[in-house]
Order: C-alpha cells, then structure tokens, then sequence
C-alpha cells in the first residue's frame, strides 16, 4: 500500500495538508493519514464540512502534550510549564462547550475531558508570571512570612554600619555573595569592619565583607531560604503529578489532534477548490483535477459496468499520466477522509488500488524498466479482483513494440475478464485498433493543438489519440522525401493515422457544430428564462393590481356600510323623507350610470301613438328602453317600441278648459322593505300628479303595521298629499291607505 501511495504522489498531498495543521497534534495526524474504513471516511467527510462552515479556536495543544509527556517521564514542571498547561485545558473545555450544539463537531469535542481538579489547583497556587503563590501552603506562607521581616533586619544593620563607617565604605551598596548579604569594604580598611571575606574585587581593591553582627541573621535566611525551596519544589512536583495522574487528559489530545485535522481538511478545500465525494457504483467525476498542478485543465471522467477500462492514447507530456494520478488521487483522498479535486465525485470504494506509473527501474534485482513495469503488471494480474481499480502508464512500452503490443493486448483481454475497473495509456497502434468497439473497453485521447504544437490537456471520450509524429515533423520542415519514405515504411501504421486523421477532423467538425447548438440553445434557453422573468413580472403586477382594487372595493364598502349605518340612524331620529334622499343620492354616487337607451324616431315622453294591435290610440307616459309605458284611455301599458306608430301632435282646441279625470290608481307595497316602499310611494304621487290623478290606492298589507306607519309618516310629510285613510272595510279596509292628492 505505502508503494501505491508513493507512486500516485498521495505524500505530497498529506504534506500540504500538514502545512495547515495550527499544532504538532494536528501536523502529526496529518502526515500519518492513510485510508480509512468507509464508515469512519464518510463521517469525516461530514466533519469537514462543518469545520468549513463553523470556524473554530484551537488552544496549544502541542504545549499541552509536551507537559503532559514530561510529567508522564517523571520530569518535575516549572511554575511556567504548569500556568500554561492549565489555560490550554481552561480553552479547550470552553471549546467543548462552543461546539456542542454541533452534530459532529460537538461528539468529537465531548472527548475533551474534565481538567477542573488540576485547572483550580494551578490557578490558586501558581501567579500570571508563574510563581508560587504564598497561599500555595500554609508551611509555604509561614516562611515567606518569616523571610520578609528577617531580610529586611537585615538590610537595616548593614546600612547602619556602613553609615556608621563611611571612611571604609567605598560605594553605599549591599550585595549577595555566595547566597549572603554583605557590603564592600576599602582594601586595608577590613579591620574597621570585622567579619567574614566573602569575596573581593577583580582589581582587589574591594573586599565583600559579612559583618560579624549579622552573620546569624544571614544562616537564618539562609535557612528560610532553603525551606522555602523545598516547600515550592514540593508544591510543583504535587501539581505535576496531579497532571500526569489526570486520566482524561490522552483523550484531550486525541480529541485536539482531531479537531486540528478536520480544520486543516477545511482549510486544503478551500484553497484548492475540493469537494465532497460520494461513494457509489462505478467511477464518475466531473471537472476533475490533480491537485498538485498549478492552473490545471479539468476533465471529466466515467467508467462503469459498461465501460470498465479507458485506453488513453495521444503524444508525450500529453497530461496522460496527470490524468491516472488525478484519477487513483481521487480515491485516495476520499478514502481517507479528505474532500477530492473535482466539482462532482461519485467512487466506488475498491479493495485495492494497483498503480504502474513512472519508471521502475531496480540496480538491485536487476530488473530493467520494461521488467519493474511487468513485476507491478503481475501484481494486478494475481490479487485484483472486480472491486479493484488498476492504473497502469505506457502499457506494452521499454521493449520491441510488436512484441510489446501483443503482450499488452494480453494484459488489456485478461484486466477485462477480471472485471476490474481502471485506465491505461498506450502509445501502440494495435491497442487502439483493439479497443476500438470493444465491449468493457473505451477508447479515449488527450488533445492535441496542431496550430500551437501544445497540448490541451483536455480528455476527449471515444476517440483514440495521435501520436502527430509526422504531422509535427511536417510542421517543423523536415524533408518531405523523409517524411513519405517513413510513412512507407510503415503502411499499417499509416493507414492507421489516416483513419485517425479522418476520425479527428470528423470531430472537429462535430465539435464545432455541437458548439453551435450549444450557443443556440443557450440563447434559446436565455429568451425562455426571460419570458418567465417577464411573465413573472406580470403575473405580480396583475396580482397587485387585483389586491388593490379588492382594497379599494373594501375600503368603498366600509365607508358605504358606515354612511348607510348612519342613515338609518338619522332616519330612526329626523325623519325618513330626508334620509331617503340621502340614500338616493348614495345611489347616484356608488352605482354606476347607465345611459339610457336612445329613443325610438318619433317616441318621446307625452307624444301620441297608435296601437295597431289594439286599434287604439294612446300617450307615451315614459320610455323604458325597447319597451314605453302608454296610457291608452284608463289603462298604463307596458308594450314594446316597435309595437307603436307613431302620430302628428294635434293642435289643441282653443278656449278649451281641460280639467282632470278623477280616477283611482292602485299601487302594491306588499313584500317591499320600508325603503323599497317609500321610493315606489314617490314615484306614484308624481305619475298620479302627472297624470291629473286626485286619489292614489297604496295596498300595504295590515301585518304588523310597521309598513304602514312608515308610510303615513311620509305621507303626512308629503306636500302634494291633502290627506290619507284607511279604505272601507269592503275595499281593505286597514290593508290599504287612500291617498287625496292637492289640486
């Protein structure tokens, strides 16, 4: 496995992954990263796409480990190492509880233990600058509480003493020699201050002298000073060892370690475009790329049940052997957790990867490059099985190329019975030829730029590559008589370049075509999307235009509602007449106008007509439209337009007194409402009026008499009323009010 990793270049990749990595816990898993179970691959998958979307704070967890390690060793930590160590578990149990509300963040960060135990005895016995504190221990504070005042004694008794014998004081200081307070005398001046020579001057000229008076004070500091030192050395080694007894600490690191990984994967995606894989049935990537090549060309790439093996042909420094690397990467990369080098990535999850690129050349077993290539070929041959993929570079090369193609075919025939899945490249004519419509098999090609003499690095499917020997040497002027005689040479091989040739122009053709309708559809595709925008845009503007007008229309009816409330109210309290005025005026002002329909030639309100059908003749009393209501003698007749013809005015006679008739007209009120009512009531006083009536027969009803009260309200307001009463009982009695019109 290592060798396959080696030769597909997946060490290169862990090493830009550990550049990422913010620890040594984190830089360490990353070169160590082989690949995993599907299982485990597939959740860091998931892990990693939440590292991307949640960026998180790492504490120094390399710090941490290092302290950890040395207390394990039996080493004692400074007051420094052990400050250090308890923030370090201080942030990482902050960091726990940041990521908890996470789905898989929060399990990995839940292996980060509990360090309050070591954290709380740190931070009361250590300062900020990593000293003991004096509360570390009673015996701790009773020394140093001792010290003080006795340094100080000290102190006083040498500077009473040197002010006492300035003239063998040479500079007003104190000093430690050996651990000892002293002061300095003048050479020859030792007698003036007797005591201990600690030391003297390079010059000689100064002698550290310890002052007899003081030399017991000085073994009792000394005293406190080394209690004091044992006291702290005490208090360290506790704390390391409370550390190195702390059994949740290894699962801290693990868990730091870990959480440094998934934000280092997160970190190689988005530098270098990588996307989540999924793994499936067969191989299918799109817009794959090798990601350890600056600016790379993408490709895609397919193989299936149908199309187990790709034979990639085409010239040197083609991108072939970028494409197998960018290929068994991919798998690689995915089974171990990271996110691969293509937009889109479905893989199979092969048992094993065999991989044949580069030379293989071996001083040592004595094998030559054509023998290193076969070892890894017989390899493949004996342990792949259908689950396997197989990426083998120049099959069939380093040796005679008839033999070589032969051989190679062989191997093509015998990877196809195996079932397995993979990619070849070939320079061999005969493999082409072999795979060309061959079940399980594709042809495939790396372009090439004739104009440029460059290649694209585009992968094109179905179609096998040319070596563009001639056509290069073509290019570059070599001898046409040279040329020819090559191709003589070798006439199968022409024929073959011929085809190939053919087959290539073909698909230029083809491609510039599809490129065509590519651009059509993409036109088409752009007018449809505006027609939706605009047919969106419509059908938004139409239902805002219906939700105001349904505002408006409610708004309209409110305020009708409000007024008509207030009508009735005004009715109830002022009198009906004034309100039904109001209410004929809400009328005019809420429903629309109707033109009334133009009039019959002749017909008018008041003009003289003939009845044919009757053989009467009559008055137009009103125009109704197609119909006009004619009084014919006594009688109202409602009677269509073109039933009538029309008559000359007679001139009246003159001298004439005319006086009206005096006739009864009866009006039904019956199943009206009050208002109803009342407009009908004014109509038939105006047409009674009109018409020279002097009574009017209003039939109401008797029911509960409210109709009837309202009525005669309005009646007894009424100007053209003279006055009103119920009809005998023979005639309705209180059913029907008659009406006495003024003159």
């Amino acid at each position: 496995m290592r060798d396959v990793l080696e030769v597909l270049e997946f060490p290169k990749v862990l090493a830009l992954l550990a550049e990422r990595a913010r620890t040594p816990l984190g830089q360490e898993r990353a070169l160590a990263l082989l690949p995993l179970s599907r299982e485990e691959a597939e959740r860091r998958h998931r892990l990693t796409q939440e590292a991307l979307a949640y960026p998180y704070r790492l504490p120094d967890a390399g710090g941490l480990r290092a302290a950890y390690e040395k207390a394990l060793g039996g080493g004692r930590l400074s007051g420094q190492e052990l400050l250090l160590a308890a923030e370090a578990l201080e942030e990482a149990e902050a960091l726990r509880e940041e990521l908890k509300g996470l789905e898989g963040l929060g399990a990995v960060a839940r292996g980060i233990g509990d360090h309050g135990r070591f954290t709380k005895r740190v931070r009361g016995a250590i300062d900020e600058e990593g000293r003991v504190k004096d509360e570390a221990s009673p015996r701790l504070k009773a020394i140093r509480r001792e010290l003080g005042p006795l340094r100080q004694q000290i102190l006083d008794r040498l500077y009473a003493l040197m002010d006492a014998h300035k003239e063998a004081i040479g500079e007003r200081f104190i000093t430690l020699r050996r651990e000892r307070y002293c002061i300095p005398v003048r050479a020859g001046m030792a007698h003036k201050v007797p005591g201990i020579l600690l030391d003297e001057s390079e010059s000689g000229a100064t002698l550290f002298v310890e002052p007899f008076s003081v030399v017991r004070l000085n073994n009792r500091l000394q005293s406190l000073r080394l209690q004091e030192e044992e006291e702290v050395a005490r208090i360290l080694s506790e704390l390391t060892a409370l550390l190195a007894e702390d059994e949740g600490l290894s699962g801290t690191l693990e868990a730091l370690g870990l959480l440094d990984l998934l934000q280092a994967q997160a970190a190689l995606a988005r530098d270098l475009g990588l996307r989540p894989p999924r793994f499936g049935e067969g191989y299918a990537l799109k817009e794959a790329f090798h990601p350890l090549i600056q600016n790379p060309v993408p490709n895609d790439l397919r193989l299936d049940h149908a199309r187990r093996l790709l034979l990639i042909s085409g010239p040197n420094m083609g991108g072939k052997t970028a494409l197998l690397k960018t290929l068994g990467l991919a798998v690689l990369m995915a089974q171990a957790g990271l996110f691969v080098a293509a937009r889109e990535a479905t893989l199979e999850w092969p048992d094993r990867i065999f991989a044949d690129i580069g030379d293989e050349q071996s001083l040592q077993e004595s094998l030559s490059t054509f023998a290193g290539h076969l070892v890894r070929i017989k390899e493949a041959l004996e342990g792949a099985t259908e689950k396997s993929l197989v990426l083998i570079d120049e099959l069939g090369s380093g040796t005679d190329p008839e033999e070589g193609a032969a051989l190679a075919q062989a191997i093509l025939e015998r990877l196809l019975e195996l079932g397995v899945k993979g990619a070849v490249t070939t320079h061999l004519s005969p493999l082409k030829a072999f795979a060309q419509g061959r079940e399980g098999i594709l042809n495939a090609s790396m372009q090439f730029d004739l104009k440029t003499l460059r290649p694209t690095y585009r992968l094109l499917l179905g179609v096998p590559g040319r070596s563009y020997a001639f056509a290069i040497a073509r290019r570059l002027g070599l001898p046409e008589g040279v040329l020819a005689r090559a191709e003589a040479l070798l006439p199968e091989a022409g024929r073959l370049e011929g085809l190939l040739e053919l087959l290539e122009r073909e698909r230029l053709a083809l491609e510039g075509e599809r490129k065509a309708l590519e651009a059509l559809k993409a036109e088409a595709e752009r007018l449809r999307a505006e027609l939706a925008r605009k047919e969106a845009l419509w059908e938004e503007e139409r239902a805002e235009r219906l939700k105001a007008l349904e505002r408006e229309a409610s708004e309209r009816l409110k305020r009708l509602e409000a007024e008509l409330k207030a009508l009735r109210e005004r009715a109830r309290t002022e009198g009906k007449r004034d309100a039904l005025k109001e209410v004929m005026a809400l009328r005019a002002r809420y429903l629309p106008k109707r033109e009334p329909p133009p009039s019959p030639p002749g017909l008018a309100p008041g003009s003289p007509v003939e009845v044919p059908s009757l053989g009467q003749k009559g008055r137009v009393v009103e125009l109704l439209g197609e119909e006009a209501l004619v009084q014919v003698g006594p009688l109202k007749l409602r009677l269509k337009t073109a039933e009538l013809k029309p008559l000359k005015e007679e001139a009246p006679p003159k001298a004439v007194t005319l006086r009206p008739k005096r006739e009864v007209k009866e009006v039904d009120l019956r199943g009206l409402t009050v208002e109803e009512a009342l407009l009908e009531v004014d109509h038939a006083l105006e047409e009674a009026r009109a018409l020279g009536l002097s009574t009017l027969r209003l039939l109401h009803g008797k029911g509960t008499g409210a109709l009837r009260n309202a009525i005669r309200e309005a009646l007894r307001r009424d100007k053209r009323v003279e006055s009103f009463a119920d009809a005998p009982p023979n005639e309705g009695g209180h059913g029907v009010t008659v009406v006495v019109l003024k003159a």
